[in-house]
């Protein structure tokens, strides 16, 4: 079984800080513990990248991203060569479609 290099975009990264802010106006403690969460789970990916769900079976967009969910959260990837590439991290109540896609949407 080979292990894949991580990358992390620094979207995601930026993302991750701020559910942990949001998280931490109520409670830091939970917020400590759900940012290490997220970021565990992205660390399984080395070893396990096929384990997210293909975006495309859920959408009728031709993409190569992947998902995982840590409880309201979605965490966006691409496995790309040896590399998975962590994309994204957001809310599931976002409109993460139109964030993901925002260059592949028409303008008005």
């Amino acid at each position: 079984m080979a292990t894949y290099k991580m990358r992390i975009n620094p979207l995601a990264i930026s993302n991750i800080l701020a559910i942990k802010a949001y998280i931490a106006e109520d409670n830091p403690d939970a917020a400590i513990q759900v940012a290490t969460a997220i970021y565990n789970k992205i660390e399984g990916l080395a070893d396990f990248p096929e384990i997210g769900a293909s975006l495309r079976a859920k959408i009728n967009i031709k993409t190569d991203y992947r998902y995982l969910i840590y409880g309201s959260y979605l965490i966006f990837y691409k496995i790309e060569g040896e590399h998975v590439s962590v994309h994204r991290v957001l809310n599931g109540v976002q409109d993460y479609l139109a964030i993901l896609f925002a260059d592949d949407l028409p303008k008005n």
